[in-house]
C-alpha cells in the first residue's frame, strides 16, 4: 500500500491541498448540489467499505446521478491516500461538476468533481456530553447524505451556543437524529433506534451498533421514539463514523440517567472497541 499523509485525490491527481482547485462554477459550489461519506480507518483498513459504498450509491441515486468510479477504483484511491496505521477518516465528496452557466435545472453531459482527503480522528470524549432537543428544521429527503448541510450547521451551532455538543432534532413530537449523529436510547431496560426513512440518515455505525448489540443478547429495536420518552431515558447515546458511540450525560440541562455513562454503554463499548481491535489486526 503506498502511503501519502499530504496529499488529496482531484479528479485524477493527487496533489497537496493547497494546490487542489475547483471551479467557481462548479454546481456544489453554487447548489450545494453533491454528496460525500465519510469512513473510518483503523489500522490502515476502510471501516465497513462495501457499506459506505453503497450508501454512497444511494446518495448519488437519490440526486439522479451515476457513480463516477467503481468499487475497485473508490478502493484504490483510498490506499493511496491512508497514511500510517493510526486511527483516521477518509471524505470524500462528489458533485454534479461544471456546468456552462449557472441554471437551477440538471445540465446533460457535464463531468462530476471528485475530492478525497483522509484526516485523522480526533479523540473521542469517552466522559459523556450534553445535548439538547431542536425541532427538525431540515428538508425531506435526509437519508441522502449530501452535502447540503446549512441547516445541520445551524442547529449544531446553536447547540454550542447553548454550552452542548449536539442538537437531537424532533419533528412532530417524534426524535428523527442528531444534527451529525444518529441517536440511540435505552427506555425500560431495552436500546431504540428510530428506523429508518427519509427523516434520518441510514448511519453505518448505527447499524453496526443495531448488529453487535443483537449478537450479544442486548434488547434492542428499531422503533419511534417520542420526545417523552427520550426525556425518560435511562441511557441516551450519539452514534457517527468519527464519534462512535457517544454517552450524553445531560439533555436540555437534565442529567441524563445518573448523569455519567450508563451501564449498558460501557458494555456496548467494550464490545465495539473489540469488533475495531479485530478489524486491525485482520
Amino acid at each position: 500500500m503506498a502511503q501519502n499523509d499530504c496529499l488529496v485525490y482531484l479528479n485524477g491527481d493527487y496533489l497537496p491541498p493547497n494546490n487542489a482547485k475547483v471551479s467557481v462554477l462548479d454546481r456544489g459550489f453554487l447548489f450545494g448540489d453533491g454528496v460525500y461519506e465519510v469512513i473510518p480507518v483503523y489500522g490502515g483498513r476502510p471501516f465497513r467499505l462495501d457499506e459506505h459504498l453503497r450508501r454512497l450509491d444511494n446518495s448519488l441515486r437519490g440526486i439522479r446521478m451515476t457513480n463516477p468510479l467503481s468499487d475497485s477504483q473508490w478502493a484504490d484511491i483510498f490506499d493511496r491516500l491512508i497514511a500510517g496505521a493510526h486511527d483516521q477518516y477518509l471524505y470524500l465528496q462528489v458533485t454534479r461538476g461544471v456546468a456552462p452557466k449557472r441554471d437551477h435545472a440538471i445540465p446533460a453531459d457535464v463531468n462530476p468533481t471528485v475530492f478525497v482527503m483522509c484526516s485523522p480522528i480526533a479523540p473521542i470524549p469517552t466522559s459523556g456530553v450534553c445535548a439538547v432537543t431542536m425541532d427538525d428544521i431540515r428538508w425531506q429527503w435526509c437519508h441522502i447524505k449530501a452535502i447540503t448541510l446549512l441547516a445541520n450547521v445551524l442547529l449544531r451551532q446553536e447547540a454550542v451556543d447553548r454550552g452542548a455538543a449536539e442538537a437531537i432534532l424532533v419533528r412532530d413530537g417524534w426524535v428523527t437524529e442528531g444534527a451529525a449523529s444518529n441517536v440511540f436510547a435505552v427506555v425500560d431496560g431495552v436500546l431504540m433506534t428510530p428506523p429508518k426513512g427519509n427523516d434520518l440518515l441510514p448511519g453505518i455505525t448505527r447499524d453496526l451498533v443495531l448488529e453487535l448489540a443483537l449478537e450479544n443478547n442486548v434488547p434492542a429495536v428499531e422503533q419511534r421514539i417520542r420526545l417523552d420518552d427520550l426525556k425518560r431515558a435511562s441511557e441516551i447515546w450519539l452514534t457517527s463514523s468519527t464519534r462512535e458511540i457517544l454517552p450524553v450525560i445531560e439533555l436540555d440541562g437534565v442529567p441524563v440517567g445518573g448523569g455519567e455513562p450508563g451501564p449498558l454503554w460501557s458494555r456496548m463499548q467494550a464490545i465495539y472497541q473489540a469488533y475495531k481491535q479485530r478489524l486491525r489486526t485482520a
